[in-house]
C-alpha cells in the first residue's frame, strides 16, 4: 500500500485522539535485516560469549528482543537460499552459489508490497566454481543475477564469477547499481553501510526494505581499519586467525554506526532492525561461552555449527531487554516479513517457514514445536569435505535421517548423544515425533538436484540416506 494511503488513516486515528505512539505503531515498519556472515551466538557477550566485546549488539538485544533458539543452516548458501525464498532447501537447491533463477524472494514480495527495496554486502549466488573446477561449465552463471532478484538498488562483493570477485575488505571490488568498482584504501562492510545509508536517506518518506548479508566475520581473517596493522598498506590483507577478534568488533561497530544512522535519519521508532547469523563460526576459532571452549562449528550440522544469534530492535512494538525461547529457522523469515508488510504470500509460492511476527508484540499466534534441516552444500568448488544430513530438532532432542540421536536441551550449544537401546519414555516419544516430520517434510516438492546425491563435482554417487 503506498505512503500516501498510510497517511490518511494516520491522519483519521489523529483525529480520533490516538498518540502519537500509537499512530507510528499503525504503519507498516520499515525493515533492515542484517546477516553476520559465520557467527554463532558463542560470539556476543548478550549470549554469554566472553571472548570478544559486542556492546552495540548487545544495546540492541537490551532495547528489542532476543531469540535464544534461532537456527540456520550450517553453511551460508543453504541458509541464504532458505532465507530469501522462505522454503526448504530440498525444494529448489542446485548446488552451492547459486539461487534458482526462477525463484521468487523477498525481495519481490516486498517490491510488489510497495516497499522500496535495497541489498547490500555480499551476494555469491549467480555463479561459484572457477573455470578450471571438474564439471564447473554444468554450473557457472546459472544462478539469479541480483539484478533479477526484486530489488531497486545493489552495492554488492562477489556478484559474478569467483575468479572475479576480488577483496571483500581491503581495496574492495564491488559491483554497484549495475557498474562494476573497485576502492583503494577503503573497506568494504563501510562501503556497505554507507550505500544503505544513502539509499533509506533518499527515500526516508517511502516504506523500506534493506537486506545486508554482511562480509564480516568470514574469512579471509584480516586487518581491520581499527587494526593496528591497518596503518601498513601493505599489511591490510595478511591472513591470520589472531584477526578474528578485530572482525568480530568491527562487525559490531558497522552494525552499531548503520543504527545510529537510522535513529539520525529520524526512523527509529518505527524500523525494524533485525540481527542474525547465518552458520556457524568458522571451526579455526576457539571462543568461550560463559567459561568453555567452544570450537566453530560452521559446515557442520552440530548445534555449533546452526545455532545463531537472532536480535530484533523495533521501539514502536518491541518492548525492550525481553527474550523468546521461541524456535525460529531461515524459512520463517519471508512469512514474517509479508506480514510485516501487511501482503499476502501468492499462493502458487509454495513455502515451509512460519511468521515470528506476534512475537514481536508479544501477541499468540502459530508458533513452530520443532525446525527440519535438508543440508548439502554440494556439489561446489572446495566442498569434498562436505556431506549430506537431514534431520529435525525440536528445544529437546535432535533426530537425523541415519538413526542418530541427541539431547540438546538448554540455551548453548550442548550436543549429548544418545544410546537407541537406553532412552526414556520422554526420549522415545521425541525420536517418534521427529521422525515422522522428517517422513512428512520430504515429500513433493523436491527439486531434481535434491533427489540424486552427489559428489562435490555433481556426478552421482551411492546415497547414503
Amino acid at each position: 500500500m503506498p505512503r500516501s494511503v498510510w497517511l490518511c488513516v494516520l491522519t483519521l486515528l489523529f483525529q480520533l485522539g490516538l498518540s502519537r505512539s500509537s499512530l507510528v505503531a499503525a504503519e507498516r515498519p520499515n525493515i533492515v535485516l542484517i546477516m553476520a556472515d559465520d557467527l554463532g551466538l558463542e560470539c556476543l557477550q548478550c549470549y554469554g560469549g566472553t571472548s570478544y566485546q559486542t556492546r552495540r549488539l548487545d544495546q540492541l538485544a537490551a532495547e528489542g528482543l532476543r531469540f535464544t533458539h534461532a537456527y540456520s543452516q550450517p553453511l551460508c548458501t543453504p541458509t541464504r537460499v532458505q532465507l530469501m525464498t522462505g522454503r526448504y532447501n530440498h525444494r529448489n537447491w542446485i548446488s552451492f552459489g547459486i539461487l534458482d533463477p526462477q525463484a521468487k524472494t523477498f525481495g519481490h514480495l516486498l517490491r510488489d508490497a510497495g516497499y522500496r527495496t535495497c541489498i547490500t554486502g555480499k551476494w555469491q549466488l549467480q555463479s561459484y566454481d572457477p573455470p578450471d573446477f571438474p564439471n564447473a561449465a554444468r554450473r557457472r552463471g546459472i544462478g539469479m543475477k541480483v539484478t533479477d532478484a526484486g530489488f531497486e538498488e545493489h552495492c554488492l562483493f562477489h556478484s559474478w564469477h569467483t575468479e572475479d570477485k576480488g577483496s571483500r575488505y581491503a581495496n574492495p571490488t564491488y559491483y554497484r547499481n549495475g557498474k562494476l568498482e573497485h576502492a583503494d584504501g577503503k573497506y568494504g562492510p563501510d562501503i556497505s553501510v554507507d550505500f544503505a545509508l544513502d539509499f533509506m536517506q533518499r527515500h526516508r518518506d517511502e516504506p523500506m526494505f534493506v537486506y545486508y548479508p554482511m562480509s564480516l566475520p568470514h574469512w579471509p581473517m584480516v586487518p581491520t581499519p581499527d587494526s593496528e596493522e591497518w596503518a601498513d598498506p601493505a599489511q591490510r590483507l595478511d591472513e591470520s586467525t589472531d584477526y578474528f577478534p578485530d572482525m568480530v568488533a568491527y562487525m559490531d561497530k558497522v552494525v552499531g554506526r548503520f543504527v545510529d544512522g537510522i535513529d539520525k535519519l529520524g526512523l527509529k521508532d518505527n524500523t525494524l532492525v533485525l540481527f542474525y547469523g547465518d552458520n556457524g563460526t568458522d571451526r579455526r576459532i576457539t571462543s568461550k561461552l560463559g567459561d568453555k571452549d567452544v570450537q566453530g562449528g560452521k559446515a557442520t550440522p552440530a548445534q555449533t555449527g546452526i545455532r545463531v544469534p537472532l536480535i530484533a530492535r523495533w521501539p514502536a512494538a518491541i518492548k525492550g531487554g525481553r527474550t523468546s525461547s521461541d524456535l525460529i529457522d531461515a524459512s520463517d523469515f519471508l512469512p514474517t516479513l509479508a506480514e510485516l508488510a501487511g501482503t499476502q504470500i501468492p499462493k502458487d509460492w509454495q513455502h515451509d517457514g512460519v511468521s515470528f511476527a506476534p512475537q514481536f508484540k508479544d501477541q499468540s499466534g502459530t508458533k513452530r514445536d520443532l525446525a527440519f534441516f535438508w543440508y548439502d552444500p554440494r556439489p561446489g568448488w572446495d566442498k569434498k569435505r562436505y556431506s549430506r544430513h537431514i534431520f529435525a530438532l525440536d528445544h529437546n532432542y535432535k533426530l537425523f535421517s541415519d538413526g542418530r540421536f541427541f539431547d540438546i536441551r538448554g540455551e548453548g550449544v550442548r550436543e549429548v548423544a544418545l544410546d537407541p537401546d537406553e532412552l526414556s519414555a520422554e526420549a522415545k516419544a521425541a525420536r517418534t515425533k521427529l521422525q515422522r516430520v522428517i517422513d512428512q517434510t520430504m515429500r513433493p516438492p523436491v527439486s531434481p538436484a535434491a533427489k540424486v546425491l552427489v559428489d562435490a563435482f555433481g556426478d552421482p554417487v551411492e546415497r547414503k540416506n
